[in-house]
């Protein structure tokens, strides 16, 4: 749907990011939009159901990424790839660089559009570098990268898959009226690179999570506004929210953990992943951007991870408001600390603007709620006063230790669909499996010289969750 209600921000006129609103006219690029794209109903997500076609001649796009899931392409490095599959690919990859270089102009005055533009050109992209056989340089052809790095560039956006490609923007509703909210039971993928049930279901478990989420923005709402007043009843009230969010946090564990009811672990890590692959996931083979020299305006793309759960918004709201990103630092280890929280800062990057700037208005809070809880905590002028504080402290460990055991959960995905599938790669492949697993081998699964197991946003993702989980559990409260 192309469409929201008329004073929705980004029905507004847009302009382009590159020159500003005209004089008099609504930034729709900056906080002066009055909102940032976070829906008191469906959250992160948006409340309608993104537009799932482009019109006029950007069809053209969406004409040549439909061939490309109708014919199955392959990976190119898939092991016993046919000749006739290799042949498939290979005229498809043509036909894009054939494509004419088409003007993004008309798309400039469209938020949505550009969306679905930055959803189909990356797309587009990724099958065409992970179709290439491995010795293969990867050089994406002008058709496809000049208007992406221009797309990319309107929405603030690396040039590569996201997850707002993958989950945010990438459903429809399964629903006789396409106005409808977004709810878990009527949400439909829209696209997906192997047409498995296994790839829908492992982006739809992460739109579920993101609806469910909704209740703990909520609560987080609240919460702001009983900081600001700070009375007994607020401490109260505070309390009770802590518990509730807590309750939150383990619902989202849970549905976390329901992918492994739709999607095989093999089928993940052998069909799906590879093909989300970024630049930083490929032995240092260089991703060429054909045509970049005709926009003077345009830059070499520096961040070209692929898309992970890193990048989910609602997650990293979590830590900033329970104050896991700040308090925790220092805590440790404290290089690996601080590196962990540039990565995560880093994830940033591939989130929508208006997200990010959600996040930083999270962070510069003038009332943070665990700076709150402290100094309640450390009240014991009398019996009362120090009870109270004792069951706030209580609450608010309570949230972070949910949040760690969320972590833990995801520590159990990454084990079964990443970790056990590249062990038994590594230990089938005197057979006929090919090397690409090497790159992804952790500690205790590499040989010598071989690259740490990363994930699919380039980092050494064993170590990268541990020390996640383990900031978390570091933010936790003393009590007096």
């Amino acid at each position: 749907m192309d469409h929201l209600r008329a004073d929705h921000f980004l029905s507004q006129p847009r302009p382009d990011i590159l020159i500003g609103p005209p004089a008099g006219g609504v930034d729709t690029t900056t906080l002066a939009a009055h909102d940032f794209d976070v829906d008191t109903r469906t959250g992160f997500m948006p409340p309608q159901a993104p537009t799932r076609r482009l019109p006029g001649s950007w069809e053209q796009w969406e004409g040549i990424l439909d061939e490309a899931i109708s014919q199955k392409l392959q990976l190119g490095d898939t092991p016993d790839l046919s000749e006739c599959e290799r042949n498939q690919s290979q005229i498809w990859r043509c036909r894009v660089q054939d494509l004419p270089i088409l003007s993004i102009d008309g798309l400039k005055t469209s938020e949505i559009r550009l969306r679905r533009a930055h959803l189909v050109l990356a797309w587009i992209m990724h099958f065409y570098i992970h179709s290439l056989e491995p010795s293969h340089p990867i050089r994406i052809p002008a058709p496809i990268s000049l208007p992406l790095l221009q797309v990319s560039a309107q929405l603030q956006l690396p040039p590569i898959l996201t997850y707002s490609d993958d989950v945010l923007y990438n459903w429809h509703l399964d629903a006789s009226d396409p106005d409808e909210l977004p709810i878990p039971s009527t949400l439909r993928c829209t696209t997906t690179f192997t047409s498995t049930p296994d790839e829908v279901e492992f982006y739809l478990v992460s739109s579920r999570l993101e609806l469910v989420g909704v209740e703990a923005l909520d609560l987080m709402r609240s919460m702001m506004d009983e900081l600001f007043v700070g009375d007994d009843i607020a401490v109260r009230r505070i309390t009770d929210y802590l518990r509730q969010l807590a309750n939150i946090i383990r619902i989202l564990k849970a549905k976390l953990l329901d992918v492994k009811r739709g999607c095989d672990p093999e089928v993940f890590y052998h069909k799906i992943r590879p093909w989300l692959r970024g630049e930083d996931s490929q032995n240092g083979r260089k991703w060429v951007f054909e045509g970049i020299e005709q926009d003077p305006s345009l830059v070499e793309p520096v961040e070209l991870s692929g898309p992970s759960a890193g990048q989910s918004a609602l997650i990293q709201a979590l830590d900033v408001f329970l104050g896991v990103d700040h308090h925790s630092e220092g805590k440790g280890d404290s290089s690996s600390s601080l590196a962990r929280s540039s990565l995560l800062k880093r994830m940033r990057l591939y989130m929508p603007r208006h997200h990010r700037a959600f996040l930083t208005h999270l962070a510069h809070n003038p009332h943070q709620v665990r700076d709150f809880v402290a100094v309640v905590g450390s009240k014991t002028s009398d019996p009362e006063t120090k009870k109270r504080g004792a069951e706030l402290v209580e609450a608010y460990n309570t949230a972070v230790l949910t949040l760690k055991e969320f972590r833990d959960a995801h520590m159990i995905i990454v084990a079964l669909f990443i970790i056990g599938p590249a062990r038994r790669g590594r230990l089938d492949a005197r057979s006929n499996q090919p090397d690409y697993d090497s790159e992804y081998l952790g500690k205790g699964l590499q040989g010598a010289g071989q690259e740490p197991l990363k994930g699919t946003g380039g980092t050494d993702l064993v170590r990268f969750l541990k020390g996640v989980r383990d900031q978390t559990s570091a933010a936790m409260l003393s009590t007096v």
